[in-house]
């Protein structure tokens, strides 16, 4: 049980460290697309703080807390909305976390527990940190709009 929130408690950590710019910070350049992905949450508790996300594009890297691009998004209402843009076809997966208290981190109970909601694409919920094989979706030829909910 340890181990499992240390590596949870290791996984947002280091989206926090990734999410440490504003809007959205592309990390490879090389190859650019016009395809896009859309994220949308509706069930934010309370309009305090921002919604951190970060985008992966393997399974590796996502291990590997190696984040492609990261987003962070004002709460209006609720509900939040951002856009992952200039994405080529293939295989991704988000993970986003609502930073209530606006501290610039996701914040753990003395056991390792979350205090502040997150979540992953496809909304798989498990024990212990996401996993990219529960998260991942694919981007064809058309851009994407999909809702996670915290």
């Amino acid at each position: 049980m340890l181990k499992i929130i240390v590596v949870l408690l290791m996984y947002f950590i280091s989206i926090v460290g990734f999410a440490q710019t504003s809007k959205t910070l592309d990390t490879k350049s090389d190859k650019e697309s016009n395809y896009q992905i859309n994220v949308i949450i509706n069930n934010v508790t309370s309009d305090n703080g921002k919604v951190y996300f970060a985008l992966y594009d393997s399974k590796n890297n996502f291990n590997n807390k190696k984040v492609l691009k990261v987003a962070l998004a004002e709460i209006k209402n609720g509900k939040v909305n951002v856009t992952f843009s200039q994405l080529n076809p293939g295989t991704y997966a988000v993970t986003c976390f609502h930073d209530s208290n606006n501290n610039g981190k996701m914040d753990f109970q003395t056991n390792g527990m979350p205090i502040e909601d997150y979540g992953v694409s496809n909304n798989v919920m498990s024990y212990g940190p996401p996993q990219f094989d529960d998260a991942k979706f694919e981007l064809t030829n058309k851009d994407l709009t999909f809702e996670i909910k915290l």
